[in-house]
């Protein structure tokens, strides 16, 4: 696995320039302080107006810009997140990237018939168990609904199947604060109370509100319960050009901006210095087709623009990689999901999500996620940048080599080949002859066969029993 840290210098990706930047934030921020926002949680209405915000004659809560700009300022840079051992795995913010798969799905692709089966419990232990093996998927999400489990019960259900088959950071989803408060429950009994969860926080809470310009009450109340117990969280819109949104991509950035801005607001005010990240979920509606498109040029442009926007203001962002519009995991599917994970290392996004969905987030493929694994790890070797001193310029090795006439058996080769070349396990790069005689496999019969291979021989360590009878018994509570 390649270590997401990176080089003084590292391949970087902007499209807007620093005035652009600043005309977006103050844009986001009149909508805030003119338009204002509909909120349906009574107690953060009062919260808010207590700190000089107002209620407008049609019922929006207006926000002062000095009110926003001291939330933007008391978020913290930086947030740490560690496994369900205790080690800390990663460091959410600044230009580092980390990857991990999506919530939801409603059917899974099998890569081998291409046929779509509806997703049950056991597609979310399956999931989490292929991503606790695979080097480059940091932190993982339930990847499926569990069709055969009560709604009620589904979340909570999700989340002990997650930390049941991966040791991995979880960033998790819940209808409301009942089944938030049975995972917080769950997540003392696997850290050893809440003093050791609030140090070392094992989880993300993923949140949103309603475009347009909707807060409800269901999603304030999770921000809030998050902020109070110091657990990271993620107030992500996601508003639809053309459609609850406006259709021009910097009209679709300012709105997504203000929706989460007024999010972090709360948030602050609530608990100054809580965890939060930002982010904005750009799709854009195919006016031909009615879908919803996550791989659409205008997602990209609006969404780098987000992520340019969560840099500038030095707040960790929610971010996107390894999806794509296709139906099955073919060849539009790995150049979307690789151009989407590409674009999200060289902007900087910090917890990207989404890794191995197809089909406009409605299907989800466990192969595309063992293929995204690699172009990950591709992905982070680029990153790495290009080092330069004199041992890598290699002036004096360049004469010797022009005298022998080769590089081949060269100290310096030997010294660097390891360290230089990439090599992959799951892409090809034989010649026709040499992959023909071994079966003539595409990439996507090798990724099966990687993905059938870790639910054969892969288990993470396992929850202690006693700790695993708590997180029963705490289900029994819905």
């Amino acid at each position: 696995m390649m270590n997401p840290e990176l080089t003084p210098f590292s391949p970087t990706l902007t499209v807007l320039s620093d005035t652009d930047r600043q005309t977006i934030i103050r844009a986001a921020l009149q909508v805030l302080e003119h338009t204002g926002m509909t909120l349906q949680h009574d107690g953060a209405a009062a919260l808010l107006k207590h700190a000089g915000c107002r209620q407008t004659d049609v019922g929006r809560i207006t926000v002062p810009s000095k009110l926003v700009e001291k939330a933007i300022a008391s978020a913290p840079p930086n947030i740490p997140l560690f496994n369900r051992e205790g080690a800390r795995v990663m460091d959410v913010g600044g230009r580092r990237s980390y990857f991990g798969t999506g919530s939801d799905l409603m059917a899974h692709v099998d890569g081998a018939t291409l046929e779509r089966t509806s997703t049950t419990l056991e597609s979310v232990a399956q999931a989490a168990r292929v991503c606790d093996a695979l080097p480059n998927i940091d932190f993982i999400m339930s990847f499926a609904i569990p069709h055969e489990i009560d709604p009620r019960r589904s979340f909570v259900e999700s989340f002990a199947a997650m930390a049941a088959n991966s040791i991995k950071p979880i960033v998790n989803i819940a209808d409301d604060c009942t089944d938030l408060s049975v995972i917080w429950e769950m997540s003392k009994a696997l850290r050893g109370g809440e003093k050791p969860l609030r140090e070392k926080p094992y989880w993300v809470h993923l949140n949103g509100p309603i475009s347009p310009l909707k807060h409800p009450f269901k999603s304030i109340d999770k921000l809030i319960f998050c902020a109070e117990r110091g657990m990271p969280v993620i107030y992500c819109p996601a508003p639809i050009a053309g459609s609850t949104a406006p259709m021009t991509i910097a009209g679709h950035v300012v709105q997504g901006l203000a929706e989460c801005f007024f999010g972090l607001v709360v948030h602050q005010l609530t608990a100054p210095g809580a965890p939060f990240l930002m982010g904005m979920g750009p799709a854009v509606m195919d006016m031909a087709t009615s879908q919803c498109c996550y791989n659409a040029p205008e997602f990209l442009m609006a969404y780098q623009a987000v992520v340019e926007m969560s840099k500038t203001l030095d707040i960790p962002n929610w971010g996107y990689a390894g999806t794509s519009d296709s139906q099955v995991p073919d060849g539009q599917a790995v150049y979307e999901a690789g151009l989407l994970t590409y674009l999200s290392a060289v902007a900087g996004s910090n917890l990207n999500h989404d890794v191995g969905y197809l089909d406009f987030a409605r299907a989800g493929s466990l192969e595309m996620v063992v293929i995204m694994d690699e172009v990950i790890d591709q992905v982070r070797r680029m990153q790495k940048g290009i080092e330069i001193n004199a041992d890598q310029l290699a002036v004096e090795v360049i004469g010797q080599g022009a005298e022998q006439g080769h590089f081949l058996t060269h100290p310096h080769t030997l010294k660097h080949l390891r360290r230089t070349q990439w090599r992959p396990g799951l892409f090809c790069r034989r010649g026709y002859e040499r992959w023909a005689a071994e079966g003539r496999t595409s990439m996507l019969e090798r990724a099966h066969a990687r993905m059938r291979g870790i639910l054969n021989d892969h288990w993470p360590h396992p929850i202690p029993e006693t700790v695993w009878g708590t997180m029963e018994h705490l289900k029994t509570d819905l």
